[in-house]
């Protein structure tokens, strides 16, 4: 055999052995669903969905490029526009994607985020005046209590404060989708807070929607009512819009620091809690940054989004 011809057959064996191990060449062994949601405005308007099957060497960016025309920025490591949807200023004020991976806000370049399965992918074209750090998200429910966030599994609390029959609700809610709760206080668990305002604003997660959205990534606050406390629905600027009364539930998610997400099932009153759990089901959260139950209907916040 001639040394061209060994050299050949020795390049030849080696890239077989380099696809049967999915070692970057080609595509790589599949890994599983991923479901993909491209929104504007809070995720008030609809632009794409899919459903695609991703392999090992696959990333949030080539998950998104096979699905909608893009347009990148900071050499292809992170999206300038989506369907011609563009970053800009709209009215004076600034608007960008953004993206969620299993509902907790990304902490690296989409071109980095490598996928492993199972994830629940949102991009949403927002103004950001008001916060340009939203770190969790409710709209990829029944993420991240399925199967954990940032490529690991989480242990899942539930802690009821005050919360009555929307504590069982809850707990109804989580078994319908498989999640199995921890008991104690395991480190890294995903906790879900339940009960009324004045109650669970003790918590130092919790307490953080009473500093706005440039700090909690959540467009609601509680007023003071009487003895007790409303729900007031904010605006995408941050700023009051609407008091949805004493009876309005909130569901929202925060992060405090890199801990692990909070997720808030609260309101005013018990009743008010007990509206909020109502709405534990993909149908009312999904594409939402938070949701308040005003009258038995879902209403997602902030209020008013273009």
């Amino acid at each position: 055999m001639s040394r061209s011809r060994g050299t050949a057959v020795a390049t030849a064996l080696l890239l077989a052995a380099l696809a049967t191990a999915g070692c970057g060449l080609g595509p790589g062994a599949d890994v599983g669903t991923v479901e993909l949601s491209v929104t504007r405005d809070f995720g008030a308007q609809p632009v794409a969905r899919a459903t695609v099957e991703a392999s090992e060497s696959d990333t949030v960016m080539r998950v998104l490029e096979g699905s909608a025309e893009i347009a990148t920025r900071y050499g292809g490591g992170f999206v300038r526009s989506i369907d011609g949807i563009a970053e800009g200023e709209r009215g004076g004020r600034p608007y960008d994607w953004f993206y969620f991976v299993d509902g907790v806000e990304a902490p690296i370049g989409a071109a980095e985020y490598q996928l492993r399965g199972g994830e629940r992918i949102w991009w949403d074209f927002r103004d950001w005046i008001a916060s340009n750090h939203v770190p969790a998200v409710v709209g990829s429910w029944p993420a991240p209590f399925v199967d954990g966030y940032e490529g690991k599994e989480h242990p899942v609390t539930l802690a009821c404060d005050g919360g009555g029959a929307a504590c069982e609700d809850v707990r109804r809610a989580l078994a319908r989708e498989g999640v199995e709760l921890a008991t104690g206080a395991p480190a890294g668990a995903i906790r879900v807070l339940v009960g009324p305002w004045g109650r669970l604003r003790e918590d130092p997660a919790a307490a953080l929607l009473e500093d706005g959205p440039g700090e909690s990534g959540v467009y609601a606050d509680f007023e003071r009512l009487g003895g007790g406390y409303t729900l007031v629905g904010l605006g995408s600027d941050g700023e009051p819009a609407r008091r949805l009364g004493p009876a309005a539930g909130l569901i929202a998610a925060t992060r405090r620091y890199e801990g692990p997400p909070v997720w808030l099932v609260t309101g005013g009153t018990p009743i008010a809690v007990l509206a909020a759990a109502d709405l534990l089901d993909r149908a009312a959260l999904r594409d939402h940054y938070a949701v308040a139950s005003v009258r038995g209907k879902e209403t997602p916040l902030p209020l008013g989004a273009p």
